[in-house]
């Protein structure tokens, strides 16, 4: 299988993967009393495919997520506002990406800025579908304060998940190889 058809079947079982936890945590209910938080379980994926693949991979999974999950379970409100949050968050992450690189931040700090600017587009975009810009002021500062442990939390899953597949690659790939793809 050639380098570019062996990235695809990854890709492709990353965002099935973002698909299916997506698909539960839109049934969870959380018990916090924050109408519409949620872990950002699917993040992890994300993060996961910006670990491996970089920006432009990481995006692909996030959208098709999102649009795969609309067809799923969701509505069209629901829809602008994840897509919104998917999007954002996943530029953010791609720009604080960088600085990882560099070793200037820590992936976990990757991973609460991309929490936090899911939890920003949603409001910003919410407070204009529903034309209450107060849901900023009010909404705005616990969320933000929320998307510290769950950020923390889909780190940590990221880089364990990480660990474990440059570990267990099969043998007909080598470690650089795998990153290349």
């Amino acid at each position: 299988m050639s380098g570019q058809t062996t990235k695809l079947v990854y890709l492709a079982l990353l965002i099935t993967f973002a698909v299916v936890i997506h698909t539960i945590e839109s049934f969870l209910v959380i018990p916090i009393p924050v109408p519409g938080a949620k872990l950002g379980l699917a993040n992890i994926i994300t993060l996961l495919a910006l670990m491996l693949y970089g920006f432009r991979s990481s995006m692909v999974v996030s959208v098709m997520r999102t649009l795969i999950g609309f067809l799923i379970v969701g509505n069209l409100i629901s829809f602008s506002l994840s897509l919104s949050g998917a999007v954002f968050s996943t530029a953010v992450m791609g720009a604080a990406f960088i600085l990882y690189k560099k070793k200037w931040i820590s992936i976990l700090t990757v991973s609460v800025l991309g929490a936090a600017s899911h939890n920003v587009a949603q409001i910003v975009i919410a407070s204009f579908v529903v034309s209450q810009f107060h849901l900023i002021t009010f909404y705005l500062p616990i969320l933000l304060l929320l998307a510290v442990p769950t950020g923390v939390f889909t780190g940590l899953s990221a880089m364990y998940l990480y660990k474990v597949i440059l570990k267990n690659v099969t043998v007909s790939h080598s470690l650089s190889e795998f990153r290349k793809i």
